[in-house]
This record gives C-alpha cells, structure tokens and sequence, in this order.
C-alpha cells in the first residue's frame, strides 16, 4: 500500500481540495467547521449545534439543562419543579376545565380562589344571631344536633345546664331564666316565695326542683305564666326540708303572653 505524506493538499488556484467520489477517514478528521449532514453511526459529545433550519435530535439526556425558549412537550408523565411552574393558559385537573368570562383559563392559587364549588365558610349562629364565618371547628358538649331541609341546616339542641343552687330569701320573687338553663333548683327560706319566669322558646323542656327548709315553712305561689292541669294551682309540700318537683313545657312566648305547661310532682322521698 502507498502512503502519501505531506503537509498541505490545496487545488490549482489555492482552494479547498474536491473529493468527488467521497473520502474515507480511519483516522480522526478535525475542522475549524463543518457543512454538510452528518449520516452513519455518530458517537461522542457535540457543543454548540445551530442550524437551519431546526436541529431535530431523537433523545436529550442532560445533567443541568438551561432552555431559553419555549419548551413543549406533549407526553409528560410527572413534572416535579422546585422553582415556580407558570401555566399560560391555566391547568386542567382531570377531565374539567374552567374558563372565565373573557374567555381566557381561570388561574388558581394556593389559598383556593376561583375554585368552583368549594364551600369557602359556615356560619354559625346562636338565637338566631350570626356568630361569624371563620371557625374552624364545633364542639358539641352534650348537646343534640339534627339537619333540616336537605342536610343544609344543622340546628344544635341546647344541652340541659343546671343552675347554680339557689337559696333566695323569704316573701320574694323568684325568676327562672328559661334562656341560660332548663333545669332549675331552688332552696326556700321560710316565708312566702312567687316563681315566675324570663326568656324561652317554644317547645323547651324545664324542670325546677323545690326544697323546703328544715325549718319554718316557705308558702309557694307561681304567675299566671304557669298553667296547670284543670287550672288549679296544686298545694306544694309545707316544710321539713320537703322537696317538689314541677315540669313544664313553653307553650308560648312573647306577645301574648308567657305561657307554661305544668306538673307538678309532690313529697318526693
């Protein structure tokens, strides 16, 4: 075989040599750059690829990338960002998408907003009387609680609250009120004592439970509040630390007049 050694091949008039029929390399072949296309099995690393038109590559595999236009992929199973992922035309979730009213994808943040059909609030109230929107748990404390309508009210039962003993003096009026307790305990002084009542709502159970003094006896009298089976106001129990029993149910209140349904339970012993 010939070998040919030298140390510039140039054509006639000092140009780039013509190789017609092709050239085969064994060797490494080094140039300032390259023009043509590439064909055959293409093995190491490339930097600095620009072309046109566009350079089209079947798989990129990069330790740190920097892309610095638009990158578009069609088929992309997870997406796990550190940084902040921009959505230009906002994000589909499933098989729903909200557009707003210009037309254009609804953006979402992170504290909810622009979610449809998210309940933002319940409002609790007491009485009737708006307690606010903002809480973020109930504690129901023996209480009872029911839904009305279609499961869209929920009303608390308010639980049954003791009073604190009562021991009032004699030849007084006494006031329960309906509106803080349904269970009332009084412990009379010897004399004459009037039971009367304040606040209620319909339908509220009470009880009062009364206990005559050890000594002396305490005469009870109720208002007109309380209505008594056949209209006749029973003769409590007179002394010796005797103990009565009334129970009632708010038949009404406010105008009108209070009105009461009462028993009463006599000497328990």
């Amino acid at each position: 075989m010939s070998q040919l050694f030298v140390d510039n091949i140039k054509n006639r008039t000092g140009g780039a040599i013509g190789a017609p029929s092709g050239a085969v390399v064994t060797g490494v072949v080094t140039a300032t750059t390259f023009s043509g296309n590439v064909t055959g099995d293409v093995t190491g690393t490339a930097g600095g690829l620009t072309g046109t038109p566009d350079i089209a590559v079947r798989n990129i595999t990069g330790v740190a990338a920097t892309f610095t236009g638009v990158l578009t992929y069609e088929d992309v199973t997870n997406i796990d960002s550190v940084g902040v992922v921009t959505a230009r035309q906002g994000i589909r979730v499933g098989a729903g998408q909200s557009i707003g009213s210009d037309g254009a994808a609804v953006v979402y943040y992170g504290d909810g907003s622009n979610l449809g059909g998210v309940v933002s609030g319940v409002e609790t109230k007491e009485g009737g009387t708006s307690k606010g929107t903002s809480q973020t748990a109930l504690n129901f404390v023996g209480a009872t609680v029911a839904a009305a309508g279609a499961e869209t009210t929920v009303t608390i039962g308010a639980a049954s609250i003791s009073t604190t003993a009562s021991s009032p003096t004699a030849n007084t009026v006494v006031t329960l009120n309906l509106s803080t307790a349904q269970h009332h305990d009084l412990t009379l002084a010897a004399g004459i004592t009037t039971v009367t009542c304040s606040g209620g709502v319909f339908g509220e159970s009470h009880s009062v439970v009364i206990s005559q003094p050890s000594s002396g006896i305490a005469t009870v009298g109720f208002s007109t509040f309380f209505l008594f089976p056949s209209g006749a106001t029973p003769s409590m129990s007179e002394g010796g630390s005797k103990v009565d029993l009334v129970s009632f149910v708010v038949k009404r209140v406010g105008a009108g007049g209070t009105q009461l349904l009462a028993s009463a339970g006599l000497n328990y012993n």
